[in-house]
């Protein structure tokens, strides 16, 4: 079967999640809640998709199956619950742990056990199950906005799946027999470009639709671990329970510095060869560009160099923006956003970072809107005052 969304050469993540969005509200196939836009698409016909999972034997012969709560999955959580397996969702955020256990009232009816399916049920019916339970799951079940034959998904950019995943791995949940499904409309399987599939990018196992079970036989690995040279500070404070698996980690005696403390490290380091007379220096093409944006912070001796980026799309928001920078290794150590402007300005420790972000991000296209990158300082003066005055988001 034919793609129904076709996708141009040079696409990023975000115009594939716009695409699908789009073609998924245009064509009517959406279902509650709507609009689709910046959500695991709910989608009409999911329950007759969801349906197709008691065709596996991963789920057959599994006694716990771990399920997303979005909406679109609403269908595999009931029929884990009709099966009387063991239902586990994530903990709401991961704030306080990463799973909670479902746990139907004694006798419950068939349209308890509908609820029991429902957000309000994981709320209602579910308790956390602490880092030490052993829990070994044999079966996941994702959303995603899109996905290919050949397993490679994308998620709507917040990266929880993924993270998800990871730290299952690290904590024993899941391992190289545990078999990862989602569940996605027929317009939602795309030929995603492999460039845009990254190490730490969970893969799929199956894909149902509502008219079709596609096995795709992914080679790729999927996650078997944190990478914490990969986690910043600001993904620590939005997941709380990555601190506890950090410090477990590091009692272990791995290396669990973030990408954060990896950068500063690696710029003292420099600052010791510049000392002894090995002042690393940049190409000639790139010195003088990276000098336009460098400037100091306030009475703060520590220089950083500020990118400018300008032409971002209306609808984009200030998490998406940020997500989008991970997602392209652009992740700065501020950002000052202006969605009213449609730009926003990132300061990096370095102008070597700075340049090759640069470089990444000049002419990438996001929802038909080709991003306009440079370094400047005197750009951010002139069009906004206090660079220190900003919102930062």
């Amino acid at each position: 079967m034919e793609p129904a969304i076709k996708l141009s050469a040079g696409v990023s993540k975000w115009d594939i999640r716009q695409k699908v969005w789009d073609y998924i509200e245009d064509h009517n196939l959406a279902d509650f809640p709507r609009p689709v836009h910046h959500r695991i698409p709910n989608f009409k016909a999911s329950y007759q998709a969801c349906h197709s999972i008691k065709e596996l034997d991963a789920f057959n012969r599994t006694s716990e199956v771990k399920v997303d709560p979005d909406k679109p999955l609403e269908g595999v959580r009931l029929a884990t619950l009709q099966a009387r397996k063991m239902l586990l969702v994530p903990t709401p955020r991961l704030r306080s742990g990463l799973f909670n256990k479902i746990i139907p009232p004694l006798g419950a009816s068939k349209d308890i056990l509908r609820v029991c399916a429902t957000s309000q049920g994981v709320k209602e019916y579910s308790v956390p199950i602490g880092l030490d339970a052993k829990v070994h799951v044999d079966l996941v079940v994702v959303g995603s906005v899109a996905v290919s034959h050949k397993g490679w998904r994308i998620g709507k950019g917040e990266g929880f799946a993924d993270m998800e995943y990871a730290m299952m791995a690290t904590m024993g949940a899941v391992g190289e027999n545990t078999t990862v499904v989602t569940i996605v409309h027929d317009c939602q399987v795309v030929d995603i470009p492999e460039e845009l599939v990254a190490d730490h990018d969970l893969t799929v196992d199956y894909i149902l639709t509502p008219t079709r079970i596609i096995k795709t036989d992914c080679k790729r690995a999927k996650p078997q671990a944190i990478i914490w040279s990969k986690v910043t500070w600001e993904l620590m404070q939005r997941i709380p329970i990555l601190k506890s698996l950090q410090d477990r980690e590091r009692q272990a005696g791995k290396d669990v510095r973030l990408k954060d403390e990896r950068t500063s490290e690696d710029k003292e380091k420099t600052a010791l060869m510049g000392a002894a007379g090995a002042e690393p220096r940049l190409p000639n093409s790139q010195s003088r560009s990276a000098r336009v944006g460098q400037r100091d912070l306030q009475s703060n001796t520590e220089a950083v160099t500020t990118v400018y980026v300008g032409n971002i799309p209306q609808s984009m928001r200030a998490g998406e923006f940020k997500n989008m920078l991970r997602e392209s290794n652009a992740s700065p150590v501020r950002l000052s956003w202006q969605g009213a402007q449609h730009r926003a300005f990132l300061d990096y420790k370095d102008a070597s970072a700075a340049q090759r972000v640069v470089s990444s991000l000049q002419g990438l296209n996001i929802s038909g809107n080709t991003l306009l990158v440079e370094l400047s300082t005197s750009r951010r003066s002139r069009m906004s005052g206090n660079p220190l005055s900003q919102k930062q988001d």
